[in-house]
């Protein structure tokens, strides 16, 4: 099986992915085994990945990465397409703002390699895909969704939400949204020269910028809300890679 691209939907996500149908597969790879569903979308190969499995059982910090990654790699996939929900650190960009990720501050502390047995240094100038993110803003701007451009992630390791001051302080080094998995995705994909690109969807503001305390449940909702706008833009965006 070969895998033109790689779809990796977040909270909220995952299971809308999962709707839309294919056949289940695994893989057995190095570091696990890898899941996914090979479905056809205007005769382009993608697989399906549910980042923290059917019914969000997974947590940030024990998603398996490194196989989701390898089991691309596999598969001689050229893109993978991820959607991540994010607390934002701007005012201005509040609940149901979609931004395409352009640079990212890891503070996960998670040591995300490839390269176990060896020292590789790689560039990461861009750590997210110019092409993925521009096909991103053009899919949306075709649904008349705005997409913004220049996200800077900050990459927490969870799963509990961030202090205030921890917010004010990744504000004051430039972040833009605040999540979990992203940059260790990012990471990874980079090593394995795979395209990645991910659409941030912003489901709360940061804390110390929320006005009430955080609860999951307002995730879940404002992803209920957008979730099906994001699917479409990932699926046109992957059309457009493609040349379609």
């Amino acid at each position: 099986m070969r895998i033109d691209v790689g779809i990796i939907g977040g909270t909220g996500i995952g299971d809308r992915l999962l709707e839309l149908g294919g056949t289940p597969f695994q893989l057995v790879t190095p570091s696990g085994i890898f899941r996914a569903v090979h479905t056809e979308y205007q005769g382009i190969s993608i697989a399906l990945l549910s980042r923290h499995s059917a019914g969000h059982k997974l947590a940030p910090h024990r998603v398996p990465y490194e196989t989701m990654t390898r089991g691309l790699d596999e598969l001689k996939c050229r893109f993978c397409l991820a959607t991540a929900a994010v607390g934002s650190l701007d005012e201005t960009k509040g609940p149901g703002t979609l931004l395409a990720c352009r640079d990212l501050l890891d503070v996960s502390d998670r040591q995300q390699t490839l390269h176990h047995r060896q020292v590789v240094h790689r560039d990461f100038t861009n750590p997210f895909s110019e092409l993925v993110s521009r096909a991103f803003i053009a899919a949306g701007e075709a649904q008349r969704l705005t997409v913004h451009d220049n996200a800077v992630y900050v990459c927490v390791n969870g799963p509990r939400y961030e202090t205030p001051h921890e917010i004010k302080t990744y504000r004051a080094l430039g972040g833009t949204v605040v999540g979990m998995t992203a940059a260790s995705e990012a990471i990874l994909m980079r090593e394995a020269e795979i395209e990645y690109g991910c659409l941030a969807i912003v489901t709360n503001y940061a804390s110390g910028i929320s006005p009430t305390p955080l609860d999951h449940q307002e995730v879940v909702d404002e992803m209920n809300r957008t979730g099906a706008n994001a699917v479409q833009i990932l699926l046109d965006s992957a059309q457009l890679l493609m040349g379609g």
